[in-house]
Formats: structure tokens, sequence, C-alpha cells
């Protein structure tokens, strides 16, 4: 695992420390010795974890922290604060600040690389996703993040817990501050997690009959709950489990006796992260439809339809099924929209896709292919069929008018051509050629008909 490790201390000796043992794990390492110099580094390098001493002069690690975490353009660096302080109050204001998460000094080995190491695979979750969302250049990032409000609701966990005193022990922690479910049987614990809409699982040590990390490494296997941040609640003497459920994936550990302020920070960060990428992956997800999809007529576009209707053909030609095509154009619509403006050319759209949509199956794929020209690919579908189906669509457009504005109904006919895949030496390109001829002897022949070029 390589990553860029920065490492802010204005002691020498200390930085010296990290960097050693950093190196050793072959990370790439970059210091500073002050907050000023840190919060250049992270706005002009690409830095992954931020190791960050909180004692130094001018400017603290509280603040610095504030800052990275107050700045969208390096809100996504985890933080690690590493200091002298051992007090709970400054461990949890370290939290508050922003930080992902803290370390004591002298900084144990194991505690060090295990978050690190668990740190940098979520930053280069995050960095994926911000990379696609970036790319598409549909969204703004930073002004997500900028405008991100405060939660409305509780962060929802599920605490899988077989004791019933820890189970209580841990929810009036953690009451006040999430929505608990708690489960005693791991295997419920797996389904739940899968099915409910949860923030943060917490599975404790100690099953008699049960290993947890079993349970640990069943979520992360199934797609469902494989970005669900899961938090480990061990046992002192308990560190090789610890290990071994950090290289499966797990989020963070805590080790019994737990600290209340602790715990529930630990689990606000996880599921604030959870939600940022949450929504990475809807803005993500969005992107994409919207590359796809027509947004006038919740239709797919033509580049949907260039990129799948040689997958449809392929299928066709090697399966020896039929396949259909049908192109139409909806008559005299530059009249509508030099009469009725564009809001009402819009609106006769939106209608013709709805009735196009009810009169083709869920199998096939209707496009706007551009203007007012739509296509329709019909998989198994023989020529008569569709001319039958062509037909059917054509009645549906004139037998009932168009509201354009203010209750105003028109007349609204549609041309359409037809064509079907031939049994032999056939391709995509002369199939949608046959379709778009027909469609100009349909236009050309009279308008309001549908001409068909069968096999």
């Amino acid at each position: 695992m390589t990553a860029r490790i920065l490492v802010v201390d204005d002691i020498p000796a200390n930085v010296k420390l990290l960097e050693v043992r950093l190196l050793a794990e072959y990370f790439e390492v970059l210091t500073a010795s002050n907050g000023a110099d840190a919060l250049e580094i992270c706005e002009t390098g690409k830095i992954d974890v931020v190791l960050l001493d909180i004692m130094m002069p001018g400017m603290d690690g509280f603040e610095v922290c504030r800052r990275l975490k107050l700045d969208p353009a390096t809100a996504h660096i985890p933080v690690v604060m590493v200091t002298a302080l051992d007090q709970v109050a400054d461990r949890i204001r370290g939290l508050e600040a922003g930080a992902d998460d803290f370390l004591t000094k002298p900084v144990n080995d194991l505690q060090l690389m295990t978050r690190v190491k668990s740190l940098v695979r979520l930053k280069t979750l995050t960095d994926e996703l911000r990379l696609r969302a970036s790319t598409t250049r549909n969204i703004g990032i930073e002004e997500m993040l900028a405008r991100r409000e405060p939660e409305a609701d509780l962060p929802k966990i599920l605490l899988v817990d077989e004791k019933p005193a820890s189970v209580e022990h841990l929810g009036s922690m953690l009451g006040p501050h999430f929505q608990i479910d708690a489960v005693a049987d791991p295997h419920k614990g797996f389904f739940d997690a899968a099915e409910g809409d949860y923030d943060c699982v917490v599975v404790a040590t100690g099953f008699r009959e049960f290993d947890p990390l079993r349970l640990c490494s069943q979520l992360r296997s199934l797609d469902r709950t494989r970005f669900l941040p899961i938090v480990l609640i061990a046992n002192e003497g308990e560190e090789d489990r610890i290990l071994r459920g950090l290289e499966l994936g797990i989020n963070d550990y805590l080790i019994r006796p737990v600290e209340q302020q602790e715990l529930t920070a630990r689990l606000k960060t996880q599921a604030r992260r959870k939600r940022y990428n949450d929504q990475l992956r809807a803005s993500v997800t969005e992107t994409m439809e919207m590359a796809v999809i027509d947004g006038l007529t919740g239709l797919h576009n033509r580049r949907y339809l260039d990129s799948h209707l040689q997958t449809l053909f392929d299928r066709s030609t090697t399966r020896r099924r039929p396949l259909s095509v049908m192109m139409t154009d909806i008559d005299h619509f530059k009249a509508v929209n030099d009469k009725w403006g564009h809001d009402g050319g819009d609106r006769v759209l939106r209608e013709f896709a709805a009735r196009l949509r009810k009169n083709v199956r869920g199998i096939d794929l209707a496009c706007r292919y551009g203007g007012e020209e739509f296509v329709v690919v019909m998989p198994d579908t023989p020529a008569p069929i569709a001319e039958k189906v062509a037909e059917r669509i054509r009645a549906e457009i004139a037998s009932a008018p168009f509201v354009v504005a203010d209750g105003t109904a028109i007349e609204i006919t549609v041309s359409v051509g037809v064509s079907s895949l031939k049994p032999y030496a056939d391709s995509m390109d002369a199939l949608m050629k046959r379709a778009d001829v027909a469609l100009y002897e349909a236009k050309s022949g009279g308008r309001n008909r549908v001409v068909a070029k069968a096999a």
C-alpha cells in the first residue's frame, strides 16, 4: 500500500521518528513544522493522510484541522491528531474539530499503522468517487460540500453483541446521539445490515460460538454492505484479532473499557464519512443517468442508443432471433414551435414520449433520437408484429389531441418507418438506414402513416 502522508510537528525529533516508521512501510512522507505550511501543502499537494501534532506555536493542531475540514478542497483528507495530551477532553475536542482519528504519544506502532492504512483505503475510495463525479462536469463537488446542511436525523447504528449487559451499557452511551438497533445473533445481524439503511455497524468480540471477524468478512463481501463502516469493540489482549480485522476491512476499533465520548465521536466520524461518500455515489449515479437519459422526455438518448444497439444486434444475430427498429418523426413539429413556442413544443414532446412508452414493452428500447425523432428497438419482434406495433402507436398519437398551453388542444400526427433484421449478411448500420428510408417514404407519401421495410 502506497500513499502520501504529511507529518506536521514543530519538534524535528518527533517528525523524524514518525517519518522512519512510515518509510519502513513504504509510504511517501512529506513534513511541515507549522500549521500554515501544512495548510499550503494540503491545498497544493495530493495528500492522503495528515498526521497532525496539536501543541504547535502560532496555529495549533485544532485550528489546522478545523480549517482543513471547512475548506471543501481539503475536507476529504483524513486527519489523525498525534499529541502528548492524554485527557479525554482533548481527544474529544480533536474529533469534534473534524479529526478522523486520534493517537497519543508515545505512539504505539500497531495503532499508528492500522489507523493510517485504514484511512488510506477510505481516502482511495473517496478519491475515486470524486474523480468520477468531477470528470462529468455536471456536478460541483466543492459546491456540494460547501452547502452541506446539518444532518436532520440521527445516524443509524446496528450493534451486534450477544451479551445483554454489554448491549445495555453501549446502548445507554449511544442512545442520546444515535438510533440504535441491537441484535444478539450475528447471522441475523448480517441480514439486518444488508436490509437496513444503517450508517455504521458496531461488532463486539466475545461471542461464545462465533468468530466476529467472519461477520465482518461477510459484510465486506456483499455488494449492499461493502462500503458500510464497521467498528470493532475488542478486549485487552486481542491485538492480533484487531490486526486481522483491519486487514479484512473494518474501519475502526476501540478497546474496552470504552469511553463514552470517544465512542460517540468515532461513530459520528464514521457516519459523517459514509454520508459524504453516499452523496458522491448518488451524484455519480445521477450524472451517469444524465449522460444516457434525455432530460425532457425521460427516455434514453442517442448516446445510449448508439452504445446499446450494437449489443442488441449482436445478440439477435448470434441467437438467430428477430429484431426490428421503428423510427418516428412528429409531423409538422416546426409549426408547433413557431406558433406555441418552445414551451408548447416541449409539452408535445413529453406527451408523445409518454404515449410511446405506454405502447411498447419493457424489453423494448425507446429513445429520443434527436429533436422530434424517436427510435424504438424491439428485440424478438418479427417484421409483421413490428408493423402492427408501429400502426398502434400511430393511431394512439392521432387519437387524442395534445394540450400545449392554457388548455389549448392541437392535433398531432406521426410518421413511422420500420425495418427488420435480415436473416443473413445484415449490419446494424444497414438496419438503421432501412428504417430511415422507410420514415422518409412515410413523410413524403403524405405523413401520418407507417412504412415498413421488411427483410
